[in-house]
């Protein structure tokens, strides 16, 4: 069974520039949106696409430990959109089961591998912050969050980038005793990937850079 890590956060608060430190060997990238990298990408390449089934195939086929999906909101919001124009909420209960199918797939991969769902945030009228999803059937019947150990929030102070790996009372952030230093690390998602195989024990994933906790 592999391991499901959810990362979540605004736009442009170092979602996807945590892959920068990864090798082209470590880790198959899912670009839902096709867009061009934040950073130099140094060999890193993603296949673009928002296609459920040809996800599916890269999933099951990839040889690789660690497997990226950025941005999974929009697999969710380009569905939306393809299916506007169509009334009742047949479409929304055919969302919620292609993104909880996509989950459920993921999880049943081989226990070395190390999946990532990459996505927005949302908040609610008290400022309660979860990942952002279309429709209520995900939030009130499944709770995306829950399928998850490990949830980490972007964080941006001082100009610094972080990732979140505890709750703090208003968002969903988690992740299990002891794995992480510190409540904010490094956004450096080849220094977490390395961490969680260390965690559980699980095979290296070749030159995964060190964890190193950034602030207290």
């Amino acid at each position: 069974m592999a391991i499901l890590v959810m990362i979540y956060g605004q736009s442009g608060t170092g979602k996807s520039t945590s892959l920068r430190n990864f090798k082209p060997e470590q880790v198959s990238i899912v670009n839902v949106l096709g867009k061009p990298f934040p950073f130099r990408a140094n060999g890193l390449k993603g296949a673009a696409s928002d296609n459920y089934e040809q996800i599916a195939n890269l999933l099951c086929r990839t040889p690789k430990q660690s497997i990226v999906i950025d941005d999974a909101t929009y697999l969710m919001t380009n569905e939306f959109m393809r299916t506007a124009r169509q009334n009742g909420y047949q479409k929304y209960t055919d969302m919620a089961a292609n993104f909880k199918g996509l989950l459920d797939l993921a999880k049943s991969l081989p226990d070395n591998k190390v999946i990532y769902i990459m996505g927005h945030v949302e908040r609610d009228g008290d400022g309660n912050e979860k990942f952002k999803t279309i429709g209520k059937l995900l939030d009130e019947k499944i709770c995306v969050e829950g399928l998850f150990t490990i949830v980490l929030k972007t964080v941006v102070q001082d100009k610094h980038y972080y990732f979140s790996t505890q709750n703090t009372g208003s968002d969903v952030s988690k992740s299990p005793m002891g794995m992480f230093d510190a409540p904010l690390i490094d956004n450096d998602l080849a220094m977490v990937d390395k961490t969680i195989r260390e965690y559980y024990g699980l095979t290296a994933n070749d030159a995964a850079a060190g964890n190193k906790s950034v602030k207290e």
